[in-house]
């Protein structure tokens, strides 16, 4: 019987990253499938659980891990109980997570805990909120890591895991980035009903350590936008504690100059981004995917530091209405090249060679430490 694997999505950002390491590892002969949980099953956030369903050759499985208002360590305990069942019943050869989600951190002790194999998607990158001491958990509870960087490759490397089992392959999200979206503009215009003329994205996620902040940080850099004279598309923030607060700073923009959004299709958002004026806000796509695609972007607050490198990013606190303002000033609107930091789109490819070969699947379980040379 050919091998299963199971790829963990608990977000729309995360299934963009997933979606081309499933495809690539369907195509060569594995059977696949998703467990689908978090944001993915919540009608606020767009249902974004159908986008999964669209993935052809594919089994797609469904848990409810949470309510609104639930606190991570719930929704972590939920999430522990539900893929312990589950994965006791159809048994994986490999389960695949990414990152840094509370969801992923769930799967990833269930997988240590029971022996099975598991893959680390974007381990090793540092962010600066509690977000960073998840995905180092991970990296510490996977048994395979595929990092983006070879900095990333580094930092896994200082946690004691061993080299052969980590593998630099870039983001995976990029494959998708670098080549045509299958979709136009107007296409996206027309679905989303987005009016003609320039246009800047923003993403304002919450930031837990942060939580009591957000609206007052949320309101001051939206009053800035909206004193810029710009427009924006602005896709809704994730369900981490203190969105309630960015919501209701959202509810008071003006609809005229703002059109939100609860998600987009991923080819949507890429063509989306391909076409827009700047970014703003602190999205990992503001500081990984931006700067690939050659859009200027400002990363506001504390959730991305230390991660961006690019010239095409700049930095400001949500309270410095001067920097922002310069840079939708000074950046909307203006081109740079592709910046190649986080990989150049062959991420499937280099996932697919990997989990081919017979030396992936041997080995013991049972980890060591190995210290950094």
């Amino acid at each position: 019987m050919k091998k299963s694997i199971l790829f963990v999505t608990g977000t729309r950002a995360d299934f963009g990253k997933m979606e081309p390491l499933a495809i690539a590892a369907r195509d060569v002969g594995f059977a696949v499938s998703f467990f689908v949980t978090g944001m993915h099953m919540l009608d606020r956030y767009g249902l974004t659980k159908l986008e999964v369903h669209r993935t052809q050759g594919v089994t797609v499985h469904e848990f409810l891990n949470q309510r609104a208002g639930d606190p991570q360590d719930m929704i972590l305990a939920k999430t522990v109980m539900g893929f312990s069942d589950f994965v006791a019943e159809h048994k994986p050869d490999l389960v695949v997570i990414h990152g840094d989600r509370v969801e992923a951190l769930a799967c990833a002790l269930v997988c240590a805990t029971n022996y099975i194999r598991c893959a680390h998607v974007e381990g090793g990158e540092v962010s600066g909120t509690i977000d960073e001491i998840y995905r180092h958990c991970n990296s510490k509870l996977a048994s395979h890591h595929f990092v983006s960087s070879q900095d990333a490759a580094a930092r896994v490397m200082a946690l004691g895991e061993d080299a052969a089992k980590i593998h630099a392959i870039g983001s995976p999200e990029l494959d998708f980035h670098s080549q045509p979206s299958g979709v136009t503009i107007d296409d996206v215009r027309t679905r989303y009903a987005l009016p003609d003329g320039a246009f800047g994205i923003c993403i304002f996620h919450p930031v837990t350590s942060e939580a009591d902040t957000m609206g007052t940080q949320a309101r001051a850099l939206f009053n800035a936008m909206t004193a810029s004279g710009r427009n924006f598309v602005l896709i809704a923030p994730n369900n981490d504690p203190g969105s309630a607060d960015i919501f209701k700073a959202i509810d008071a923009l003006p609809t005229d100059r703002f059109r939100v959004l609860p998600s987009m299709r991923f080819a949507h958002f890429s063509e989306l981004m391909k076409n827009a004026s700047a970014m703003i806000g602190n999205s990992s796509a503001g500081v990984r995917e931006a700067p690939f695609i050659g859009l200027p972007s400002l990363d506001i607050g504390s959730r991305q530091t230390n991660r961006a490198k690019s010239a095409s990013v700049f930095f400001a606190d949500a309270h410095e209405t001067d920097k922002i303002r310069d840079f939708l000033s000074t950046q909307w609107g203006k081109p740079y090249g592709r910046d190649d930091g986080f990989g150049g789109g062959s991420a499937a490819q280099r996932f697919a060679d990997v989990i081919g070969q017979e030396s992936f699947w041997s080995g013991s379980l049972q980890k060591t430490f190995h210290d950094a040379i």
